[in-house]
């Protein structure tokens, strides 16, 4: 279970999100035995999803964020819900590649940045919204603050970040979004810069024994903040045999009888949480009809 705490401005003008995954980027290493890279790498793109599906109105709304950028890592996924659960996978779960110049994962060696951030938003319109913008590092934090500024013209920074102990385990995980609103004045966006000048990474400040809370509270430090609102989050997959049933279903007749034909029972695997649905012969001709 993870903690996401949100905290606005006292004339509102700026609203922060901060959220502790450690427990969501635990999740995701075990569900799919990530390298350490991977794991920092898909936990940001978890970790930011999250914070992004939680800003969604609706229950059944989500929000789909991909990237891909040409690096050995392949195509990263996450999705999340309104409440700010989450479920990824990464197309290459084990990437081995040198640490960076600064001595830390090189999470835009292994994912590129050669590439797009695509984010999809399932709102329950008749079609998605879709926005795309090119990588700018492959970092993933500077990435999706490139893609606020591009797609949705909000000023917004982002900071995120995936500790992993030599044994492959997560030791602390989490990240923070601000958004400044179009109606903040200079003033305001001042504090903000002074503010993130004088933060530590986000690692740092977990490791130090900050929440949540108080990291969205120490970004608006000086604007009077409260908190607006919190929520458990949790890695979570909606997979299902039901659901299985229908995406083989949508397969069509003559293709399910040619599967049918071999008389073998074929097991399909969920990408998100490694669940395996097993049908025999018989349950696919059944649902053919």
């Amino acid at each position: 279970m993870g903690i996401l705490k949100r905290a606005i401005a006292k004339d509102a003008s700026v609203v922060s999100c901060a959220v502790d995954a450690t427990d969501i980027v635990a999740e995701i290493e075990r569900i799919h035995k990530t390298s350490a890279v991977i794991t920092a790498g898909l936990g940001r793109l978890s970790i930011a999803a999250s914070m992004m599906g939680y800003g969604l109105k609706s229950d059944g709304d989500t929000v789909t964020l991909r990237i891909k950028g040409g690096g050995p890592a392949g195509m990263l996924v996450a999705v999340a819900d309104s409440h700010g659960n989450v479920k990824s996978y990464a197309e290459n779960p084990v990437v081995e590649i040198p640490l960076n110049d600064k001595g830390k994962l090189d999470v835009g060696g292994a994912v590129g940045n050669d590439g797009t951030l695509s984010v999809v938003k399932d709102l329950g319109l008749k079609d998605p919204y879709v926005g795309v913008c090119p990588l700018v590092s492959g970092e993933i934090a500077e990435d999706i603050a490139r893609y606020y500024a591009d797609s949705e013209q909000t000023p917004t920074v982002c900071g995120l970040g995936v500790l992993v102990n030599p044994d492959l385990s997560v030791n602390v995980a989490g990240g923070y979004l601000i958004h400044v609103l179009p109606f903040a004045d200079d003033s305001v966006i001042d504090i903000i810069e002074k503010n993130l000048a004088a933060l530590p990474p986000v690692t740092k400040m977990m490791s130090d024994g900050m929440t949540a809370e108080d990291i969205a509270l120490k970004l608006l430090d000086g604007l009077e903040p409260n908190i607006l609102d919190e929520n458990e989050v949790f890695y979570k997959c909606n997979c299902s045999r039901e659901r299985t049933e229908k995406i083989l279903y949508s397969l069509g007749k003559d293709e399910l009888e040619l599967i049918a034909a071999d008389n073998e029972p074929i097991t399909v695997n969920c990408h998100f949480c490694d669940q395996k649905y097993v049908f025999s012969p018989e349950e696919l001709l059944s649902l053919r009809k």
